[in-house]
């Protein structure tokens, strides 16, 4: 019988050793995003000797798993979850599966599950070459706006590694683009405002890396990330002015160039099926579009 617990923040390093375990370079296996989304979702976990297994409630309040995480028989880990899970009145199933978790699936408990796709929750993957350089006729534009940004504007990019001073300036700077952008009355944008700032809250205790650009000393733009596997880097926060043009390509282009250059890849996570960011994640042509499952016990 397994023993859940809402995550907190001093359960880091015993998630992360589990993490540490996989390469699906998948946005959920990240306990940044776990922890500093954890209300919204009430995200909980349990963990035996080989097995760390995380609990939470999807968009329509009902219990979700995602795929455990471990070396033992995956066979039994699923039949765990499926037991915590028996005294609920709701189907049992699973979220965020990649194709490779699916297989290892299939091989274990063969024709058990349905599988459907979820587009809104999957990633989007780039090799950090193309970010950094932008080359080719397809992110033409892309080098047009950074071109741009740069002839018209007397700029800097600071890194926020070590500097705790620069972190709170862009406490500041994430109070003013919510001002400006309060009309949206978007409640995941609240939800995602509470995100950032439990990043910037514990930014040095959660090992993040940030970068932001100034403009006339002022500040346009940030961005926040980490390692996420060993070959992975992830980016969870963008955020700069759209009336300073070519805000959002320029902070996109240095963050990785200064933070994140010596990874293969940049998951820049999902876009939660919202068109407008849908279309900006796509306009930079992803190496490689991480599709994930949503996982039912077959009837």
């Amino acid at each position: 019988m397994l023993t859940f617990k809402s995550l907190e923040l001093g359960d880091r390093n015993i998630i992360n050793s589990y993490f540490r375990q996989q390469n699906y370079r998948a946005s959920d296996l990240c306990f940044t995003n776990l922890y500093c989304w954890g209300k919204k979702f009430d995200t909980q976990f349990a963990v035996t000797g080989e097995w760390l297994f995380v609990r939470f409630k999807d968009n329509n309040s009902r219990n979700s798993y995602l795929k455990p995480i471990g070396t033992g028989n995956l066979k039994d880990a699923v039949v765990l979850i499926r037991g915590d899970h028996s005294s609920l009145d709701a189907p049992f199933q699973m979220r965020g599966l990649t194709k490779q978790m699916i297989e290892e699936i299939e091989k274990a408990m063969p024709g058990q599950f349905d599988y459907k796709l979820n587009r809104s929750v999957s990633d989007y993957i780039y090799t950090t070459e193309k970010l950094i350089h932008l080359k080719g006729k397809k992110l033409q534009s892309k080098r047009n706006h950074t071109n741009r940004f740069k002839r018209e504007n007397d700029w800097k990019y600071h890194s926020l590694t070590g500097n705790r001073a620069l972190v709170e300036e862009c406490r500041e700077m994430l109070d003013k683009w919510m001002e400006v952008n309060k009309e949206e009355k978007d409640l995941s944008l609240l939800h995602e405002n509470q995100a950032i700032m439990l990043m910037l809250d514990n930014f040095e205790y959660l090992n993040l890396k940030g970068g932001l650009i100034c403009v006339d000393n002022r500040i346009a733009a940030f961005s926040i990330g980490e390692p996420l596997t060993e070959d992975t880097f992830i980016v969870h926060v963008e955020k700069a002015f759209t009336s300073i043009h070519g805000a959002y390509a320029i902070i996109n282009q240095q963050f990785i160039e200064n933070e994140a250059s010596g990874f293969l890849y940049v998951n820049r996570e999902e876009d939660m099926g919202m068109d407008n960011l849908r279309q900006a994640k796509l306009s930079y042509h992803p190496d490689i579009l991480l599709e994930k499952y949503n996982a039912k016990l077959k009837q």
